[in-house]
């Protein structure tokens, strides 16, 4: 069974960074396309950022294009997704996932307020 696992989040100024991580217990390494997702208070969970295989094509979401970055090492099943300038509209808790989503993980919430 699939087991997602998210860490890195945290409570930031508007202006900082975080760096999250997602582990898969081998699924990371089998699925082409990951995603990260995130859910605000009140509203639906959204797409985020997604990163192929070889993790030379990237897509953002444009609230978060040219300040998210995210990655993805195959050989310790591992994805990242490097957060900069983060503003309070980030504040939800971020899942990463498949690209047709399977069991969530419990998340990790980021929460950005001064």
């Amino acid at each position: 069974q699939v087991q997602f696992v998210e860490s890195g989040g945290g409570l930031v100024q508007p202006g900082e960074s975080l760096r999250l991580s997602c582990t898969g217990s081998g699924s990371i390494r089998s699925t082409y396309f990951m995603v990260w997702y995130r859910q605000a208070p009140g509203k639906q969970r959204e797409k985020v950022a997604s990163v192929n295989y070889v993790g030379d094509v990237t897509y953002y979401e444009p609230f978060v294009r040219g300040r998210f970055t995210h990655s993805r090492d195959n050989a310790k099943d591992t994805l990242y997704l490097q957060m900069n300038n983060l503003i309070p509209n980030g504040t939800a808790i971020y899942y990463c996932n498949k690209a047709s989503p399977v069991n969530w993980g419990q998340g990790t919430q980021v929460t950005v307020s001064s």
